[in-house]
Formats: C-alpha cells, sequence, structure tokens
C-alpha cells in the first residue's frame, strides 16, 4: 500500500518527532522501502526458519523492538497464517542513532529478521501471512505498512538468514558476564530500577532495558562505567502512574555495543 507523508502528518504525531520542520514535499513508501519474505527451511524440530527483508533507500533507517521514546516499534501481524501455531522474531543487534539531541534504536537501511514459525501440523503446508507496521526516517519519519504472503516448504538453509542470527546478541554467559543485580526503588509515578552488572567492557556502551508488560513506560537509561563494573538505571512508569510490583523475571537487560551485543534475561535482587 501505497503512503503519502506530507509535513502536516508528520507534525501531528509526536511519534514522529525527527521529522524535519521544513519537509514540505510528499515521499511514497515505495521510493524508501522494499519488503518481501524469505521461505527459508524447515529446521529439525519441524519449525520453519523463514525471514523478513527489509531494504531501504540510502540514509534511510527502521526500529528495533524497543526503539527509544522518539523511535516507532513495528508491529506484526500473523493473522490469515495456514497452520501457523505461533512466530518468534530474532532480532539481529541494532545500531543506536543520535539526532537532535534524541537517541534511537534501530537498522540503517536495511535489515533481515529471521522468523521462526511453528507450525500447528509438522506435516503439512505452511503459508505465512505478514502484515506489519512501521517507521523508516531519514530527515523526516514516514509509517509504512507492508502486506506479505510467502508458502514454506522444506527449503534450503539461506546465507541471508544465517547472516542475521549470527548478528543476534550473544547471551551473558558468552559475554563474560559473571554477575547481575538489581535493586528496584519507588518513585512518585512508578520505579527506579538499577542494575549493576559486572561484564567485561566491549567499547562504547547503550544500555536498555525492556519489562514484559508492554502498558509500562521505560525510559532512557543512564550508565556509568567503573573498570568491570557497569552500572545502569531507568525509570519505569505504569499507566497508573504509582509504584508496582514489577517481574524481574521478565525483565530484559541488553548492552549494545560497536562489536556486538549482550542480552541478559532477568533482573534478579542483589
Amino acid at each position: 500500500m501505497l503512503k503519502a507523508l506530507t509535513f502536516a502528518l508528520c507534525a501531528a504525531s509526536p511519534a514522529l518527532a525527527l521529522c524535519a520542520a521544513t519537509a514540505a514535499f510528499a515521499t511514497t513508501q515505495d521510493d524508501v522501502l522494499q519488503a518481501d519474505l524469505l521461505p527459508g527451511w524447515q529446521m529439525q524440530n519441524g519449525h520453519h526458519m523463514a525471514g523478513l527483508r527489509l531494504q531501504l533507500a540510502p540514509d534511510w533507517k527502521t526500529y528495533w523492538r524497543s526503539p527509544g521514546e522518539a523511535g516507532i516499534p513495528p508491529l506484526f501481524n500473523w493473522s490469515g497464517s495456514v497452520n501457523v501455531k505461533s512466530v518468534l522474531v530474532h532480532w539481529p543487534s541494532p545500531v543506536v542513532f543520535h539526532t537532535n539531541g534524541m537517541q534511537t534504536i534501530g537498522y540503517h537501511e536495511g535489515v533481515v529478521l529471521p522468523l521462526e514459525v511453528v507450525p500447528l501440523d509438522a506435516s503439512k503446508p505452511v503459508e505465512l501471512r505478514a502484515g506489519v507496521d512501521l517507521g523508516v526516517c531519514n530527515q523526516i519519519c514516514m509509517p509504512a505498512e507492508v502486506q506479505l504472503t510467502a508458502v514454506l516448504d522444506a527449503g534450503a538453509p539461506d546465507a541471508a538468514i544465517n547472516a542475521a542470527l549470527r548478528a543476534q546478541p550473544v547471551g551473558g554467559k558468552a559475554a563474560g558476564l559473571r554477575a547481575i543485580s538489581c535493586e528496584v526503588a519507588p518513585i512518585v509515578d512508578g520505579l527506579r530500577l538499577t542494575a549493576v552488572l559486572d561484564l567485561p567492557q566491549r567499547g562504547a556502551e547503550t544500555v536498555v532495558f525492556e519489562t514484559s508488560d508492554a502498558s509500562v513506560w521505560v525510559g532512557e537509561a543512564e550508565s556509568t562505567r567503573a573498570g568491570g563494573r557497569l552500572t545502569a538505571g531507568v525509570d519505569l512508569v505504569a499507566s497508573s502512574g504509582a509504584p508496582f510490583a514489577l517481574d524481574r523475571s521478565g525483565v530484559v537487560v541488553t548492552v549494545l555495543g560497536p562489536s556486538g551485543s549482550v542480552e541478559i534475561a532477568g533482573c534478579p535482587a542483589p
């Protein structure tokens, strides 16, 4: 579907805050984004490993699952698929952008997102139908929508999908994590979460927190480093506007760096 973006639409949405104030022209989705499904192959466990390939025009970007306060998280709709129980998106390590004093997280000029498709019946054909809403940005930002369909058969390993799988963040153990502990303190409208990680430094670092509750607003983390000790804090605000019970097991801490990223599930008490 073609989508045109004018400055009036751009200015109407706070989520599109990176739009240039002088943008007085219209750009269509097809000018900047091409998308397709890579059918991939059937895994030994009966799942299918497919891929969503997003190709962007030079200097354009799109966003990671946790895109920062000014970013636009992608939304997936698999309804209409045939013989599909669930779909798990495997996220390659993103990069951090700083524009007009704002931090966003995503992918520059394109990405392949591996899709692990779990069939209802592994012995029957699988048809994957993907509806994806996402944001793409350069000097302006625009909402994009793609509708894609692919029949998944036995297939053969795909080099682009495998490269994206290898680009995923490593786990804490593989990165040399020796310990992690998290303190939680109430603030007026939620919680302050502070994590201390005994983790070797991997270059310049950006720490991102996520919770299992999508209704919780997660701020931009502040972090400091003292040798092998990384300390990061973030404000969490619930829709109630008051302190709340945090599911520590549902917290994901990701440390992004130029030489790769580290993803740590769970945020235990000291």
